[in-house]
């Protein structure tokens, strides 16, 4: 199966938390957090649509000015979501620069974000042409978990506790649709925009028996139902989960979330910041330690698992910390 999304750190483990999350064959990825994002190049940056933001201490949120630049003068919507006072935060990073020329540009670009508490789920937008200043109050409604839904996929969240609330992530594929490019050739097709088109009205659900057209070259090409051709065309496979946490104490509540979010993915990225040896100074500065990462990464049998975060005290013994959450991982994903 090739997989849809190709998941990475936006920085080495020592570095600023981030995982940027590319869509496969689409001009289009979200990230998980927006600390220091100077790794990704432009051009990568320019495909966000989402960003997903744990909570705002520096090394999760310092990310914001860089991107906006590069937003700025662009036909877009930015959606952002975060916990609790994420709306002050980011009206406070959009006040600390003069607006005088916003109203001047070509493209119509804004900054839509969205507040999650334990309950409701409060948004609002701040358009370019009007200096980010927003047209109307928190739009308010109720929160469920979901954050993100689309035909192929979701993104859903639980506040965690890092003696602030924390959001920790999922992202779940409805179902994973593989073009078998050989089948396509024997139809006398070619692979294009068709393709995109197609998948998503397998995602959005409409009738198999519905005629489905194949463009070609701009002009239109045959017509099959819409499950003729999957049947002909398509292999159907479950969806691709990712999941994301950081800055997270180990107690019981949030190790319940920790395991509902991440059950099963595909990929686990996961803070790591102390050794084990360290446990003590975790419980103080409510983070985990490898040990923990792997356990978790175990018990919620997840395929592949990475760590990252670590406190610069390891700086050199990078292996201690990896070796610590493979065994973990490895005794807890044995009891399962």
């Amino acid at each position: 199966m090739r997989p849809s999304f190709h998941p990475r750190l936006v920085n080495p483990p020592f570095g600023d938390p981030g995982v940027f999350i590319p869509f496969a064959h689409e001009k289009r990825a979200v990230l998980f957090d927006l600390g220091d994002i100077h790794t990704l190049s432009p051009r990568d940056i320019l495909k966000i649509s989402h960003i997903f933001i744990s909570h705002t201490h520096m090394d999760h949120f310092f990310g914001f000015d860089h991107l906006l630049r590069l937003f700025l003068g662009r036909e877009k919507v930015l959606y952002l979501y975060g916990p609790g006072g994420i709306l002050k935060n980011v009206e406070g990073k959009l006040a600390g620069y003069t607006w005088n020329l916003a109203d001047t540009y070509a493209h119509e670009f804004s900054v839509n974000v969205t507040e999650i508490d334990a309950d409701h789920r409060r948004t609002r937008e701040y358009p370019c042409r009007n200096r980010f200043q927003p047209t109307s109050d928190p739009v308010r409604a109720p929160f469920d978990g979901d954050l993100l839904k689309e035909p192929g996929l979701s993104v859903s969240a639980d506040l965690l506790d890092h003696a602030t609330p924390c959001l920790g992530f999922s992202l779940q594929e409805r179902f994973h649709v593989n073009i078998l490019k050989e089948r396509v050739e024997e139809l006398g097709l070619t692979v294009g925009p068709w393709v995109r088109r197609f998948k998503n009205a397998l995602f959005e659900g409409r009738p198999l028996d519905s005629p489905f057209a194949v463009d070609s070259n701009d002009s239109r090409g045959p017509v099959f139902s819409l499950g003729a051709l999957a049947e002909k065309i398509a292999r159907i496979t479950p969806g691709q989960k990712i999941a994301y946490i950081t800055d997270t104490a180990y107690t019981p509540s949030n190790r319940k979330k920790i395991l509902t979010l991440s059950r099963g993915a595909d990929d686990l990225f996961i803070e790591a910041v102390f050794s084990e040896p360290d446990r003590n100074l975790a419980e103080q500065k409510r983070h985990l330690t490898a040990h923990q990462a792997g356990t978790l990464a175990g018990m919620a049998g997840v395929k592949r698992f990475t760590i990252f975060h670590f406190s610069p005290r390891y700086t050199d013994r990078e292996n201690l910390l990896l070796q610590e959450a493979q065994q973990a991982y490895e005794a807890a994903i044995g009891t399962n």
